[in-house]
């Protein structure tokens, strides 16, 4: 065990990130840092190799990246924000549920826009964000 020290403002925001009394700080600085968690290894792979219907499970399969049911999207679009969340096997924008993030995206800007570019994702039980594109292999 190492000792790190830190002024009392890291402190508060590192222990404001902890979302229960399970998550250490520890867990968070992992995440902050992306090193991921040991208990990941127990988890299942964010993108599989079988392919998985969507339709008889809560998560959202597109193109091979599983996204868990709770996943939280996000973007930008001239200066208004986007938000949607996978719920029971889609993405749910503004009440509306949508197969890819391409059309979620397009319902959005009217035009042809790469949803895998547009949208930003944190998965259940994560601090950060991240382009969906970077979970494409």
């Amino acid at each position: 065990m190492y000792t790190l020290e830190v002024d009392f403002d890291v402190y508060k925001a590192i222990f404001s990130r902890r979302e229960n009394e399970s998550v250490t700080e520890n867990d968070v600085l992992r995440e902050l840092l992306d090193l991921g968690s040991k208990k990941e290894e127990l988890q299942q792979p964010l993108q599989s190799t079988q392919p998985i219907s969507s339709e008889t499970r809560e998560d959202w399969v597109v193109k091979g990246v599983c996204f868990p049911n709770g996943t939280e999207f996000r973007s930008t679009y001239r200066g208004l924000p986007y938000t949607g969340k996978v719920q029971v096997g889609a993405l749910v924008v503004n009440g509306k549920r949508y197969e890819s993030p391409s059309s979620a995206a397009v319902a959005i800007t009217g035009g042809a826009v790469n949803g895998w570019r547009f949208w930003e994702c944190k998965l259940p039980g994560k601090f950060t964000w991240q382009l969906i594109d970077s979970l494409r292999r």
